[in-house]
């Protein structure tokens, strides 16, 4: 019945509304629908597949956004991963390696009596340490100086983080590693979920 995502989100535009949430954007008409209603002062969600949150602004420019565009209609873009929280009922502080402490600092993190802890595995968690799941993020907000550095093309995701980064932008593994010096989780859980793009 050619019920596509774009005919959908087309369909809701003629409604006016003011907030708009697109389940994903994973075609160019549906990036480019998205983008003009953003443009006519419509207040859009969306989700896209990107490793960080600077590459989701490469993705949107592979799809066919052209730069004018993309500086003109994103003003937030914010990666997520799931990580295991650690059981509460079985968790024991651990001592800190060398290499740990070096991860942590190159984080910002201060180690100065920092304690770590582990799930040694109970009855609660089902023997494997972690009970429930928490997300680190990673937030980039397009400013003036991104937005420069977009219209003026060839740009890449590592200038676009580094941008971010130097306006005080904490990436994915920076935040986990917050949290594992909270004790929120493993420091090995969030090596595992942001080693792909470290």
């Amino acid at each position: 019945i050619e019920l596509t995502f774009a005919e959908i989100l087309r369909a809701f535009l003629r409604h006016d509304p003011d907030v708009i949430m697109v389940g994903e954007i994973r075609d160019k008409e549906t990036a480019q629908i998205s983008v003009e209603a953003a443009l006519t002062g419509h207040l859009v969600f969306s989700t896209l597949h990107t490793n960080d949150a600077a590459s989701s602004i490469i993705r949107l420019y592979d799809m066919g956004i052209n730069e004018f565009l993309l500086t003109s209609s994103i003003t937030l873009a914010m990666a997520q991963r799931l990580v295991r929280k650690i059981c509460d009922k079985c968790r024991r502080p651990i001592a800190p390696t060398a290499s740990m402490l070096r991860e942590l600092e190159a984080c910002k993190i201060n180690t100065e009596k920092l304690q770590l802890f582990m799930g040694t595995g109970c009855s609660n968690c089902g023997d494997t340490g972690y009970k429930g799941m928490t997300a680190i993020h990673e937030l980039l907000y397009i400013d003036d100086e991104v937005r420069k550095v977009i219209l003026k093309g060839g740009f890449s995701t590592p200038q676009i983080r580094e941008i971010g980064r130097t306006k005080g932008m904490r990436t994915l593994r920076e935040d986990g590693m917050e949290k594992v010096a909270r004790g929120i989780t493993a420091f090995g859980e969030v090596i595992l979920k942001t080693q792909d793009f470290m």
